[in-house]
């Protein structure tokens, strides 16, 4: 899904990679976004529906 996905966590699962040092990664991403230095996917694919709460009955 690399046409989505801006950050493969994935090498933490695979053991390549500590928790730490993809803090570290996703960190300077965002910078690097915040900078303009890259643009996300979803800036590219015109997604602007981030929504950080779910929606509807949550118990």
């Amino acid at each position: 899904m690399n046409d989505i996905i801006d950050i493969d966590c994935g090498s933490v699962i695979d053991g390549e990679k500590t928790l730490e040092q993809m803090g570290e990664d996703i960190l300077d991403y965002c910078i690097k976004a915040a900078s303009g230095e890259v643009i996300p996917k979803a800036v590219l694919l015109n997604q602007d529906d981030f929504i950080p709460w779910k929606r509807g009955v949550s118990l």
